[in-house]
């Protein structure tokens, strides 16, 4: 894990890769509980593999922008010396290409910029990545 002070060293640069994790049914099953989103394309197996360009069912949108959270943490995000991280929010999210049931994803994430602010708060503009093509969300603004 790196300091606060070191993650300036990162701007521009990547700051690692998480681990990849199997996106099954059964988690886009359990988030479709937690959200009350049970449209067809998530949750109708056998329907999703006759009607659905996708051959299957396919994760929330939210549920793929959901794991950048965990995954941020793992690869380094939070800075050992950092009282907290709070997710400040995000910028130009977009679900370009459906995580489908089975799919594995990770995390590549870099740093963009970092600011110092008030009372020795850095605020950063992280850009992760899910799977190699995939760009899921282009800017994620958290604070440490």
């Amino acid at each position: 894990m790196i300091s606060l002070a070191e993650l300036i060293g990162f701007i521009g640069k990547n700051l690692g890769v998480s681990r990849w994790i199997e996106v099954d049914q059964s988690m886009i099953d359990q988030f479709a509980r937690c959200t009350g989103d049970h449209q067809w394309i998530h949750v109708d197996v056998d329907r999703a593999k006759s009607e659905s360009p996708a051959g299957r069912t396919i994760a929330h949108g939210f549920l793929s922008l959901a794991l950048v959270a965990p995954l941020g943490m793992e690869v380094g995000l939070a800075p050992r010396d950092a009282s907290a991280v709070v997710n400040y929010g995000l910028d130009k999210v977009r679900f370009i290409t459906p995580v489908k049931s089975g799919d594995r994803v990770r995390l590549q994430l870099s740093i963009e910029s970092a600011d110092r602010k008030d009372k020795g708060t850095i605020s950063s503009r992280a850009r992760p990545c899910s799977r190699s093509r995939i760009c899921r969300h282009r800017h994620w603004l958290p604070r440490h």
